[in-house]
């Protein structure tokens, strides 16, 4: 059995008392045999050998995407899907390189029941425009996976048609049996507000916000966003996601702004002025995430995003560090 086979079959089974070992044997291996990873560890003089904890590891830059085929072994596969980062159009967008776009998506689905339960239980509506307008993305792979999987008969996306929206939601509200989930870009859920206001037919969901103004809207700390988010759809916490591009797994908040990690996936916090300063203990800095599902890739990525880590593992995410680019997925400043 080959390396790969064997790691995922011990993935879908990783727990609390597993992750480490099983993110160091994954180390050694992309260490080993994903050439930009490999060639960065070189240019830093750091041994595998002298990674004995996760807090050793040295984690690629996430802007290696954009300039890099981050692969793991490349000469046995070939992308079967390629995921594209959203951006301006001044921006260079980062590309991850799927081998296998269903374990993507069942590894996404597995997350998702773990925290809200079957997709059958949901009816998923969206409000992703600019992730439809540019194409490739992961979160639209996503939630039309969901939708598909839920057995719903209403469909998932709606490009600019607040109108058929609300008619949608209206009537999937209708079935008893049935959750309703709303997931938007945070101006395109600002944009409902803004046309609607409180409607009854925005009540009584559950809605989860993906981060992001695009451009389209001034850029606003969570509490702000929420809160106006809450003028229109009621009292109850707006749900978040934190994701990228370059990752295959997802954190959630179930309203109250702090994510949790799922099984395979954790991060670690570093001094912003020091990327190789990190510390499980740290109680807030930059984030660099550990993704055990991004065998192919690189599962090990320093991001530019600042959070706040509280003693029982989840985070709160605090905004971005100067001068890097503005992304979606939850990413606000």
């Amino acid at each position: 059995m080959s390396f790969r086979d064997a790691f995922l079959s011990e993935l879908s089974a990783v727990s609390a008392a597993t992750f480490e070992p099983l993110a160091l044997r994954l180390f050694q291996y992309q260490a080993r045999h994903c050439p930009p990873y490999q060639q960065w560890l070189h240019h830093l003089g750091r041994s595998p050998e002298a990674v004995r904890q996760l807090t050793d590891i040295p984690f690629l830059p996430i802007e290696f995407f954009k300039t890099h085929e981050v692969r793991t072994e490349p000469a046995s596969w070939q992308p079967q899907e390629v995921f594209l980062s959203s951006g301006t159009t001044q921006q260079q967008r980062s590309r991850h390189l799927v081998r296998d776009p269903l374990l993507y998506r069942r590894n996404a689905a597995h997350i998702f029941e773990q925290i809200y339960g079957p997709l059958t239980g949901w009816t998923f509506l969206a409000l992703l425009p600019s992730y439809l307008e540019q194409g490739q993305s992961s979160l639209v792979a996503m939630v039309d996976f969901f939708a598909r999987e839920s057995g719903q008969t209403q469909p998932a996306f709606f490009l600019h048609d607040h109108a058929a929206l609300l008619h949608a939601l209206a009537e999937a509200k209708q079935d008893a049996t049935r959750r309703v989930m709303l997931l938007g870009v945070s101006y395109a859920l600002l944009d409902v507000v803004a046309e609607y206001g409180p409607a009854p037919e925005l009540q009584n969901l559950t809605v989860l916000e993906t981060g992001g103004m695009k451009g389209r809207r001034r850029e606003m700390i969570r509490e702000e966003l929420h809160a106006q988010l809450q003028h229109a759809f009621g009292p109850a916490g707006i749900h978040s996601e934190y994701g990228m591009t370059e990752l295959l797994s997802q954190a959630y908040s179930l309203g109250d702004g702090r994510f949790h990690c799922p099984a395979p996936l954790r991060i670690l916090l570093r001094d912003p002025a020091d990327p190789f300063s990190v510390s499980a203990a740290r109680p807030d800095g930059a984030i660099n995430v550990i993704d055990l599902a991004n065998i192919d890739s690189c599962a090990f990525i320093e991001t530019k995003d600042l959070a706040r880590q509280y003693p029982d593992g989840s985070f709160e995410v605090l905004g971005r560090m100067d001068n890097s680019d503005v992304r979606g997925c939850n990413q606000m400043a």
